[in-house]
């Protein structure tokens, strides 16, 4: 009996458990392997989901910040790896890593330590792979443009000017497709909100050409590239790959210059459509996390207290707390008339808070360097300190 299927009530009281754990597992039980990639449905995609999904879920009495984060790093080069050996496209795989890792972070419970400090490390990282990416790039240049001459004749010419060609002909069609796609995302735009009350804005021909040569930048087209191998399985030169490097690296080049010299031009003058507004649905956002953080409070309250002495004390902190959920749910919940004057009180009280940080973290700074307090309490306040303030200029 001891060894078979779990009664009836067995399952009921586990169910139970789960739901009041918000589906996490706890220590010492057994959680499901998460599944994926297991076999080349669709190769590239499956190998970066599954590393993606198989990362550990936090744990209910806390986790190990850096081994998250490290975790984190490592998923994109486990689905390279894994894509690579399975004779798949490392790069799709990576990027399919990266878009499940996001849909990811939506659905597990993460520590807020760990998703500040993982938003850094990938902040930094991001910034020094594309400089990394151009440092290649510069190594492998000028070997590559002294055999010009050689790469030349993989196309079937023996002048070099007619790579420079096919560098223009690649640059001004990339510009047709971006034009059109640009073109066609305001079409739709505008008829998708055709039906909304105010004016609504036409573009013209300039804004569309200047989004065309906006945000060109070249750092996955030379990844891309730079993953060609040096030699065939057979030990034998890939081929064209010089060719291939070339050509990616004329057409980031030549991008980058027209995007320098005609971005001024074009924007010179020009009307810029209004930004979009999203305060409402912050605003709404805003609402429905208040209330439900009401609702949290009042359960944890009524847990918390149940045959407990204390029990006064317990429901004065609840309402001190639910108070201030219920000021942001009026401050957000007001007439249209009265926005303008909540959005400026807001502002207001920002520039105030912000001011009175500081002066709190001189405070704390001169208090260390007088020796009154010690170094890691300081650390500690002015840690503090930091995230409210980055919470008040977000």
């Amino acid at each position: 009996m001891g060894g078979g299927a779990p009664r009836g009530g067995e399952v009921r009281a586990r169910r139970t458990r789960a739901k009041r754990n918000g589906g996490r597992v706890e220590i010492g039980r057994p959680a499901p392997c998460a599944v994926g990639g297991g076999y080349p449905v669709f190769p590239a995609r499956t190998t970066g989901v599954g590393p993606a999904t198989a990362a550990p879920p936090p744990r209910r009495y806390g986790e190990e910040t850096g081994s998250q984060i490290l975790v984190s790093l490592l998923i994109p080069f486990g689905a390279y790896l894994l894509a690579e050996h399975l004779h798949c496209s490392g790069i799709l795989a990576a990027v399919a890593a990266g878009v499940t890792m996001t849909f990811a972070e939506i659905s597990r419970q993460t520590m807020a330590a760990t998703r500040m400090r993982r938003n850094s490390v990938w902040d930094t990282i991001q910034f020094t792979l594309n400089g990394i990416i151009f440092v290649l790039l510069g190594e492998q240049l000028p070997l590559i443009l002294s055999g010009a001459v050689k790469t030349v004749r993989m196309t079937g010419h023996h002048e070099p000017w007619w790579l420079g060609l096919y560098v223009l002909a690649i640059v001004a069609g990339l510009a047709a497709l971006r034009f059109g796609w640009v073109w066609a995302s305001f079409r739709l735009t505008l008829l998708r909100e055709r039906d909304k009350p105010g004016d609504s804005y036409r573009p013209n021909w300039r804004l569309v050409a200047a989004m065309s040569f906006a945000g060109v930048r070249g750092a996955i087209t030379l990844a891309g590239v730079l993953t060609l191998p040096l030699v065939m399985t057979d030990g034998t030169p890939f081929p064209a790959r010089d060719l291939a490097i070339f050509l990616a690296t004329g057409v980031i080049v030549v991008s980058l210059g027209v995007a320098s010299v005609g971005l001024p031009l074009l924007l010179r003058g020009l009307a810029m459509p209004p930004e979009p507004s999203r305060q409402a649905e912050e605003d709404r956002a805003r609402v429905a996390a208040a209330e439900a953080a009401i609702a949290a409070v009042e359960r944890a309250q009524h847990d918390l207290a149940d045959g407990r002495a204390d029990a006064d004390m317990f429901v004065d902190s609840g309402a001190r707390i639910m108070d201030v959920y219920r000021d942001r749910i009026a401050s957000r919940s007001q007439q249209d008339r009265d926005i303008r004057a909540a959005r400026t009180q807001d502002r207001i009280e920002q520039a105030l808070r912000l001011a009175g940080l500081t002066a709190e973290r001189d405070a704390i700074f001169r208090l260390a360097r007088d020796r009154t307090i010690g170094s890691e309490v300081a650390q500690k306040l002015v840690r503090e300190l930091d995230i409210l303030e980055t919470r008040y200029r977000g």
